[in-house]
C-alpha cells in the first residue's frame, strides 16, 4: 500500500472508526496536509456519534445521532471532490484540539 494518495488517505479515513485507524497509520509513514486535516475531522465526527450513543435513551440523542450521520456524509462528499471544506465552526475546532494527531 505505498504512494497511495492524500485524497485516497482522506476517504479510507471516512469508512467508519476502523478506517480512522487505518488512514491514521498510513498518513503517520509519508504526511499529507490533507489528509491530516480530513483524519482530525473524522476523528471529531467520530467523538460525536459516541457521545450519541452515550445519549441513546434520550429523543435528543436520536437527533444528534442523525445530525452526527448527516455532518458525516457532508464531509465524504467534499473529500470526494477533494475539498478541504467541512463543517462549519466544528471542522476548525477539530483541526486545533487534535493537534496530537498530526
Amino acid at each position: 500500500m505505498d504512494n497511495l494518495s492524500a485524497k485516497t488517505k482522506a476517504i479510507i479515513a471516512y469508512i467508519t472508526f476502523i478506517g480512522l485507524g487505518i488512514a491514521f497509520f498510513l498518513n503517520k509513514e509519508e504526511k499529507h496536509a490533507y489528509a491530516t486535516w480530513h483524519i482530525k475531522n473524522m476523528f471529531g465526527l467520530f467523538l460525536m456519534l459516541l457521545a450519541s450513543i452515550a445519549m441513546q435513551d434520550y429523543l435528543i440523542g436520536f437527533y444528534f445521532y442523525i445530525i452526527t450521520m448527516l455532518l458525516w456524509m457532508y464531509s465524504l462528499a467534499m473529500c470526494i471532490l477533494n475539498k478541504q471544506r467541512g463543517i462549519p465552526f466544528l471542522s476548525e475546532k477539530f483541526q486545533t484540539w487534535f493537534k496530537f494527531l498530526d
